[in-house]
């Protein structure tokens, strides 16, 4: 770790001191017996990027950014090729991910608005109630986005405490559009800042706070969902950060908009918050995510916890091309090319899962419930699901998972302002088809062959088209999917 960290991270001392008091009462082989042994369910850790593209990691082949602790975490643990979003943007990722079904099944296709009616219902079992069911201590800090907000009138709201959620930190009850990363957060107006120094960064915060819900709980299983702001735009890095990434070559540039002329680091939209390529705030933003998992990997082995730690990284969905790269996959958030919904996955546990290892075969975010479900031994609450236990490839790399199609349904009154079109879409071995419910046009694309998807083949495999058609209809009648 650079001494950036050591500049900007408050806790570290008397993290530390913690630390310390705990590798001397704690056996130092994990596996034997400790209260952070084998003999109890494992711990889990579920850290979720907001809007990271596929290819902004070092382990995914990025040479600008810096993330050595993510990149350490998919060398020593399992690194997924085909991991996919259920959705192209928020909200119906999140709602899948916490009750393991189709978005469609769920009844949310988009990002829920500040204002929305609808919301995520209580009836569900979420993940965090079946943890808490299976003697889980249950924490999310961060980002929920599964309601709307009464602060903006809408006519109910669930938050992550009435989902189960047992600790809820630094999350918000307004509409988190264009960002706040520096306090007071416009997201949670009674947020009290608690970090020293005149500047609180959001992320920084997150990541205290997560070091110390492990610290709370460490002598019982827990959940720990750490759901972070970041890289959501607007993009907005520490200055010191900032300032590190302008210095390397390639770093792109961007003049600050208009609402700040006089280019105040500390305000929103300063100079190259926009970007296009090697953007220098985004590079910062994901310099202080992963540090973040530094510190939560290092609090893991001072407590004698790591061996018995399922740790998951991952995004929500395709990063903004506006200001990210998802290459080589075509276009990015609110598309159902792949650049919207493939997004990077590592997932580490050294004494359960396989170390060092890749795994090609498709895989999509709700199959992260039946896999917990059986991780940990929980009996099923009887709940449907639609994914798959992924334990098969974690322990063994070369296992072969169940053969199943993939499908998204994306229907929009009108294009989202990031270019995405109303549409459905399946995945059925190497074949993708797009359904634009817009303009009643298909795209056929073979990934094996075209993983950029620039090749339409939909008017030479007629026959194929028919087929995936059909099954995508089929699918979508059996999900109760709307169309509107």
């Amino acid at each position: 770790m650079t001494n950036l960290k050591n500049q900007t991270l408050w806790a570290f001392a008397s993290l530390a001191m913690v630390a310390l008091a705990s590798a001397c009462s704690t056996s130092s082989n994990s596996s034997t017996g400790s209260k952070g042994g084998q003999n109890r369910q494992p711990n889990v850790i579920f850290i979720l990027a907001d809007d990271l593209g596929y290819s902004e990691l070092g382990a995914y082949g990025n040479t600008f950014n810096e993330t050595p602790n993510l990149d350490k975490l998919a060398a020593e643990g399992v690194r997924f090729t085909n991991a996919y979003a259920s959705a192209p943007v928020c909200s119906p990722y999140r709602a899948a991910l916490m009750v393991g079904q189709y978005p469609a099944r769920v009844g949310i296709t988009d990002y829920l608005r500040p204002d929305a009616a609808g919301h995520l219902d209580t009836a569900y079992v979420t993940l965090a109630e079946m943890f808490q069911k299976n003697g889980y201590r249950t924490g999310i800090v961060g980002k929920w986005h599964l309601s709307g907000y009464k602060n903006h009138k809408a006519p109910e709201e669930t938050l992550p405490d009435q989902h189960g959620f047992q600790e809820v930190i630094v999350s918000e009850n307004r509409g988190i559009a264009n960002g706040t990363y520096f306090w007071p957060y416009h997201f949670n107006r009674e947020i009290e800042k608690k970090l020293p120094g005149e500047k609180e960064y959001l992320t920084d915060r997150q990541n205290v706070e997560a070091v110390e819900f492990i610290e709370r709980n460490k002598d019982k299983p827990f959940f720990l969902y750490l759901s972070h702001y970041a890289v959501h735009t607007q993009l907005h890095g520490k200055p010191e950060l900032v300032d590190k990434f302008r210095r390397k070559p390639g770093a792109g540039t961007s003049a600050p908009f208009k609402d700040n002329p006089e280019n105040d680091p500390y305000k929103k939209y300063p100079a190259d918050y926009w970007a296009s390529k090697n953007n220098p705030h985004l590079a910062a933003q994901l310099w202080s995510v992963d540090e973040g998992v530094g510190m939560i990997m290092e609090k893991l082995k001072s407590l004698g916890l790591d061996q018995n730690t399922i740790v998951v990284f991952t995004s929500d969905n395709g990063g903004e091309s506006n200001v990210t790269s998802n290459a080589p996959l075509r276009m990015g958030k609110s598309t159902l090319y792949e650049g919207g919904v493939r997004e990077p996955l590592i997932v580490w546990n050294p004494s359960r899962f396989a170390k060092g290892a890749v795994v090609e075969q498709p895989m999509v975010n709700f199959d992260f419930y039946p896999t917990f479900e059986e991780a940990v031994g929980a009996k099923h609450q009887g709940q449907k699901l639609d994914g798959i236990s992924l334990l098969p490839v974690l322990k063994s790399p070369n296992a072969k998972l169940p053969a199943r199609s993939f499908y998204w349904h994306y229907p929009l009154a009108e294009p989202h302002f990031l270019g995405g079109r109303s549409a459905g879409s399946i995945r059925k071995g190497d074949w993708k088809l797009i359904e634009f419910f817009d303009k009643q046009e298909v795209q056929l694309y073979n990934l094996k062959e075209d993983v950029r998807e620039q090749n339409n083949l939909a008017a030479r495999h007629p026959d194929k088209v028919n087929e995936l058609k059909q099954e995508l209809a089929h699918w979508r009648k059996s999900v109760g999917a709307k169309m509107n």
